[in-house]
């Protein structure tokens, strides 16, 4: 896939954790993707929560080392796509899908991004877009 696409949660603590299922399906997709990788703002504190808690927080240094170096673009979550992120909580409150997950959504839905780099299929799997297709979760 070409263009952009979206990070969530899941893939960056898969990658600061070589133990982890994910682990090599992200780094391998990491290295010979030809899209632009974007992390939704709100990505960060979950990656930095999760790293220090059940990695070490030497994993959540390395994460934050990487953002400083611009290893990764960050996108801010902006007032425009609050009301999309409320809309997404709400439709799918069910699963539940929660304000994390929604913002990737509405920052992907922004920047015309088709593709999700997640672990988390079963969210991202249910959700769709505004013209209700469903996105290309990736790896």
């Amino acid at each position: 896939m070409r263009g952009i696409v979206v990070a969530d949660t899941g893939p960056l603590v898969a990658l600061l954790d070589g133990d982890d299922a994910w682990h090599d399906r992200v780094r391998d997709w990491l290295t010979t993707t030809r899209s632009e990788l974007v992390v939704a703002e709100p990505v960060l504190a979950e990656v930095c929560y999760l790293a220090g808690r059940h990695i070490s927080p030497l994993a959540e240094i390395a994460f934050v080392e990487s953002l400083a170096r611009g290893e990764f673009v960050v996108e801010p979550l902006v007032r425009a796509d609050l009301p999309r992120v409320a809309q997404l909580v709400k439709r799918y409150h069910d699963m539940p899908l929660g304000y994390v997950d929604a913002t990737v959504i509405a920052i992907a839905e922004r920047l015309g991004a088709r593709g999700i780099l997640t672990t988390d299929r079963r969210h991202f799997g249910a959700v769709r877009d505004k013209k209700g297709r469903a996105f290309a979760l990736l790896p």
